[in-house]
């Protein structure tokens, strides 16, 4: 679990940039990229300790292989009671 406000803030983003991929069609592969990149570059630039990179790391492994987060959500629409 995630406990540093700044590591939140990165894995937020970092998951909230793979669904928006996904939304646009890119595949499984190209969001990997994507997060490999992303986490290449946060160990590149020091912004974080690297203890707190591997934890980022492996809870965005999470995310990517759990399904349910890149489902397509439906809307509910209510009733029309007039």
């Amino acid at each position: 679990m995630l406990q540093d406000t700044q590591v939140i803030r990165y894995y937020q983003n970092l998951t909230d940039g793979m669904v928006d991929l996904w939304h646009r069609g890119r595949r499984y592969d190209e969001i990997q990229s994507y997060m490999d990149g992303y986490l290449a570059c946060l160990r590149y630039s020091n912004t974080l300790e690297p203890y707190l990179i591997h934890h980022l790391e492996e809870e965005a492994w999470s995310f990517l292989r759990d399904p349910s987060n890149f489902a397509l959500t439906q809307l509910q629409t209510e009733p029309d009671y007039y």
